[in-house]
């Protein structure tokens, strides 16, 4: 398959393929011209590695993952990344609850709403973590 052909069937960009093959998640068998060549698995590896990037995997991760044969997945990394969406997943659903809360809550200012003032704790745990913090200019 041709750089062309690849992009039609995966969806990515040209410069996208370039920089996955740059970063050697994907390999060109040969050229034709200027044109890479792809072996016809190429689809199925973009399609692993679009989906492991959706779950929350690095490219530096998805790497190794990645063989000649297909994709090669430590079992024990899938299910620390599922325990990890699942702690995502509470938390967003619990920031969710408490917005709808308080977008109904009949207190006269919001900080006077117990559940508000709730999530306005979690808010500076959080903010209070060194990777959560905003960069000071």
């Amino acid at each position: 398959m041709d750089i062309a052909e690849v992009v039609k069937a995966s969806g990515l960009s040209a410069s996208t393929l370039r920089y996955y093959e740059q970063q050697g998640l994907i390999k060109s068998s040969s050229r034709k011209g200027l044109r890479r060549q792809f072996n016809s698995k190429v689809v199925e590896q973009l399609a692993f590695i679009s989906l492991a990037s959706q779950a929350g995997f690095s490219l530096t991760e998805i790497k190794p993952m990645l063989t000649s044969t297909g994709a090669q997945v430590d079992r024990a990394k899938l299910n620390a990344k599922a325990d990890e969406l699942d702690k995502t997943i509470k938390a967003l659903t619990t920031m969710r609850d408490g917005l709808r809360h308080s977008a109904k809550c009949k207190a006269a200012n919001h900080f006077e709403c117990p559940t508000f003032r709730r999530l306005l704790n979690i808010a500076s745990k959080k903010s209070s973590k060194p990777n959560n913090k905003l960069k000071q200019a």
